[in-house]
């Protein structure tokens, strides 16, 4: 019997792996890989092990900057790739990609897939904190993504630019994949509920994600008298040093301004429920994925102008795109987008389409199925036609 191939997946946190990762491993497993999946475990490790993959634990921590624990991070990752001996790794993440490039080296793995969503914190923000880590972060990237054997998923073309013109990964080692895929089938499409209307912001709630500028958008408009609701969808990630503090959003639902909803796991429900779905972001995103599932559910949706964001928005057809960090600039297109419902209901209808087109998990599966194929001997099974049935259908909170 042909020995299966070996893939270790490794992630920062299981809450992501789930939501972004479980169903292209789950189908790996059907096409005929060995899947183990190392990251730190919190709530989800049953939803990894019910899947049929093995699970590893590891204390690999996102915020991190202490030397003793990444010196340990890095000694266990160590252990872990040379006890696995995988035939390919995928690393998800700046942090993963980095680390697991490095024990991947050491391991004599010959085949890396290094998936970057985006460039993160490191380089969107303008702290002296980012700013003093991104000449070391850029370092170490480009030792992670140009090692011969190695490809590189971007999720966007601007970032695929980026890290070809600095000359991080060889040009022909880059592949765009754009998000993470979302099954059309688990997002209602009808329109929605007449009344005052409802503006969410989904996203972890930190500075970048321009939940402040959300807020003060809110504010600004309810103070001229535009009836509708604003609503945070999400927590502040503790693990980030740019989360919003918990006090600033409590003194702005105590304003009246926002509500906050807190982390949701229903998101298609969340999505139905909305008549708008809003992202101010200045982070460095891939393509975010509650964009991809706000346009799978019908809903028109306001956005900035930045990586990521406008591969999922196109103005004049399903949103309005903004210049991020712009107060007046976010009202009035929120303004214009609460005040045509009839627009909103026609931009929903194109988002749909858009999505079922061109962020399926159905292609983002195949094509990191191909990637896999250009580094490793892919097993003898061969996938479905269509794999709907072979994808757990399942979120992470």
């Amino acid at each position: 019997m042909e020995r299966r191939p070996k893939l270790l997946y490794l992630v920062s946190e299981d809450w992501y792996f789930v939501s972004h990762r479980l169903s292209l491993a789950f189908t790996a497993k059907e096409a005929g890989f060995d899947i183990s999946v190392a990251t730190r475990v919190t709530h989800h490790g049953d939803d990894i092990r019910d899947a049929g993959l093995n699970l590893i634990p590891i204390s690999l921590a996102r915020a991190s900057l202490n030397p003793l624990h990444e010196a340990r991070t890095l000694s266990e990752l160590n252990t872990v790739f040379a006890r696995e001996k995988p035939d390919l790794v995928h690393n998800v993440a700046l942090k993963p990609v980095i680390y697991g490039a490095w024990a991947a080296r050491r391991a004599g793995v010959s085949g890396i897939v290094n998936a970057l969503m985006g460039l993160g914190w490191v380089f969107s923000s303008d702290s002296p904190k980012a700013r003093a880590l991104r000449p070391f972060v850029r370092s170490a990237l480009h030792r992670a993504l140009s090692v011969p054997g190695t490809r590189t998923i971007v999720q966007n073309a601007d970032d695929a630019k980026l890290i070809a013109d600095q000359q991080l990964a060889q040009r022909d080692s880059i592949r765009l994949i754009r998000g993470s895929g979302i099954n059309p089938a688990e997002y209602a499409t009808e329109d929605a509920t007449v009344g005052v209307p409802l503006v969410v912001l989904p996203a972890r709630l930190l500075i970048a994600k321009g939940v402040r500028e959300f807020i003060a958008a809110a504010a600004l408009l309810k103070a001229e008298g535009v009836k509708a609701r604003f609503a945070l969808v999400g927590e502040p990630d503790t693990d980030n040093p740019a989360a919003v503090p918990r006090e600033e959003i409590l003194d702005a639902v105590l304003a009246g301004n926002v509500e906050h909803w807190g982390w949701r796991q229903d998101m298609p429900l969340v999505f139905s429920e909305a008549s708008l779905v809003c992202l101010p972001t200045s982070y460095g995103e891939g393509v975010p994925k509650a964009l991809i599932e706000a346009a799978a559910s019908a809903r028109a949706i306001v956005a900035t102008d930045v990586p990521g964001c406008r591969e999922i928005v196109r103005p004049g057809e399903n949103g309005w795109l903004v210049p991020p960090r712009d107060v007046s600039a976010l009202a009035t297109a929120l303004r214009q987008a609460i005040a045509q419902p009839g627009l909103c209901a026609e931009y929903g209808r194109r988002g749909r389409r858009i999505a079922e087109r061109e962020f399926s998990l159905e292609a983002v599966i195949k094509e990191t199925l191909a990637v896999y194929g250009e580094l490793v001997s892919m097993p003898p099974a061969h996938l479905p036609d269509d794999m709907t049935n072979v994808v757990p259908l399942r979120r992470a909170s």
